[in-house]
């Protein structure tokens, strides 16, 4: 509540006025800031219809400091004119003045003063008429008084140009009766409370009204990070289209699954541990199907299925070794030999979770991931079956323009790289991978000679980075993260 006694005094003054109040001539007579006579009218006006308030503009002109000062001592052309002498006064002497360089250019400007440059002491100046008139003054001094009313626009806008003057707009309330005015304050009640609805006193009371425009205070609450926001949209769209998602919950696996069963030779480079994370407790998985496992070694070591293989001494032991899981592609290989063990049924898996690789981290690769993934096994399904449903899926994206370019992945064959065109930078950019499925990689499992497998992946760092105008991957992931910006992301939509 505002000063009560500014706040009863202004009621008063309303009171006896005839028309209204004008909230500066108001603060004016009472000595007060106008700002607190605002803050009064505010809490007025919080009473209901105790007053009504007009909020007017008005421009008017104010003297600036400088302006000030030339109002109460001079010009500083006026000011040089009176520092010289009727014997003249060196120009050196005069400059050490602070109004000596500004005041010697306008008294030249206005002839009241001349330089005598061959004076044997050096530039001596002189004055050239009796007396002056300071007009910049006497123009400040009207403004000051209220009166800028006297002066013509042009002397205004050269005084401005002198920054001596400048224009301000200024805010004030017109103050008028309101429909219950009163000079006396009776406070409003906020809540009706049992006690009144019990004795009868909320007949008496007078109710603040409430504003049902007024926003509520936002509720704390969690909020879902981009990167989740982006998955939820994924995920949406692959149920759309009829996948089944795969359960992703093994963040460790074994090498087998991860690489063996994938057709994915023992000496490969991906492999090694500058490219994978290896456990060192527990080191070793010792649970396999040992049926499917030795397939597996014979296609690799010895060659089947139409394939001669790697040619190369497979060892167990190298299976065997746990990682963090560089591929969400070994849970669709669980799935699938899972697939294999029963009669045949076409199916659409799909999966987004985390992936491990040991990356040199920079500004767009990260020790840890998130891939999506997408797989669909049938019968006699051919690279343009894959095509068409990259099409569809990528369309669902917002991604309309495709490219293919073949590519090499040692478990899929054909392979393909997914290029889509970037309208912001102009150019094809890679969205994603794909292929079919390798028969060294599928018949050891059990699937029937008919049966192929298309698949295809991508990360959802990329487009979650591309949605929301993330340029380093360290301010979307890790310790780095403003939690700001995921309070004030917005919702992800990722229109088709």
């Amino acid at each position: 509540m505002a000063d009560t006694g500014v706040v009863e005094t202004l009621l008063r003054r309303i009171e006896k006025a005839d028309d209204g109040v004008d909230s500066l001539e108001a603060a004016a007579s009472l000595g007060v800031d106008h700002q607190v006579l605002v803050g009064a009218v505010k809490s007025l006006q919080a009473l209901g219809d105790l007053i009504s308030a007009e909020l007017r503009s008005s421009k008017h002109w104010e003297l600036s400091g400088e302006g000030t000062e030339i109002a109460e001592q001079g010009s500083h052309e006026a000011r040089v004119f009176g520092s010289i002498p009727p014997e003249g006064l060196a120009q050196s002497e005069l400059m050490k003045l602070s109004f000596g360089k500004i005041g010697f250019s306008k008294a030249m400007s206005s002839k009241w003063i001349r330089v005598d440059k061959a004076h044997e002491g050096g530039p001596r100046i002189f004055r050239t008429v009796e007396s002056i008139e300071d007009q910049v003054r006497e123009k400040l001094l009207l403004v000051q008084r209220g009166n800028s009313s006297h002066l013509e626009e042009k002397e205004k806008n050269e005084l401005k140009k002198r920054k001596l003057l400048s224009e301000v707009t200024v805010k004030s309330y017109w103050i008028t009766k309101g429909s219950s005015f009163s000079t006396t304050i009776t406070k409003q009640e906020t809540e009706l409370t049992p006690e009144m609805i019990a004795n009868g006193s909320w007949k008496e009371k007078k109710f603040k009204p409430y504003n049902f425009e007024a926003m509520g205070v936002a509720p704390d609450s969690g909020h879902m990070h981009p990167l989740m926001k982006v998955r939820t949209q994924f995920r949406q769209i692959f149920l759309e289209m009829g996948f089944t998602e795969m359960p992703t919950n093994n963040f460790i696996e074994s090498s087998f699954w991860n690489f063996d069963s994938l057709f994915q030779p023992q000496q490969h480079p991906a492999r090694d541990q500058h490219d994978t994370f290896f456990l060192s407790d527990p080191a070793l998985a010792h649970e396999f199907p040992q049926d499917y496992l030795q397939r597996v070694k014979k296609v690799h070591s010895e060659g089947g299925y139409g394939s001669q293989g790697y040619k190369y001494d497979w060892k167990v032991e190298e299976a065997q070794k746990n990682i963090l899981r560089t591929h969400t592609t070994a849970v669709s290989a669980r799935m699938l030999y899972k697939l294999a063990q029963q009669k045949f049924t076409p199916v659409k898996y799909f999966s987004i979770d985390r992936v491990f690789r040991n990356e040199t981290l920079d500004a767009t690769h990260l020790a840890e991931f998130h891939q999506i993934e997408g797989v669909v096994a049938d019968r006699g399904l051919t690279l343009g079956d894959l095509m068409g449903i990259l099409h569809a899926f990528f369309t669902k994206l917002g991604i309309t323009k495709l490219r293919f370019k073949p590519a090499y992945n040692p478990y899929t064959e054909p392979s393909m790289e997914v290029f889509s065109y970037h309208e912001g930078l102009k150019k094809w950019v890679e969205v994603g991978n794909s292929g079919v499925f390798r028969p060294e990689m599928l018949l050891p499992m059990g699937l029937p000679e008919d049966v192929s497998v298309i698949a295809w992946g991508l990360s959802l760092e990329r487009p979650t980075m591309i949605k929301y105008g993330i340029n380093n991957i360290r301010e979307l992931v890790g310790h780095k993260v403003n939690l700001q910006m995921v309070y004030d992301s917005p919702v992800c939509r990722l229109e088709s």
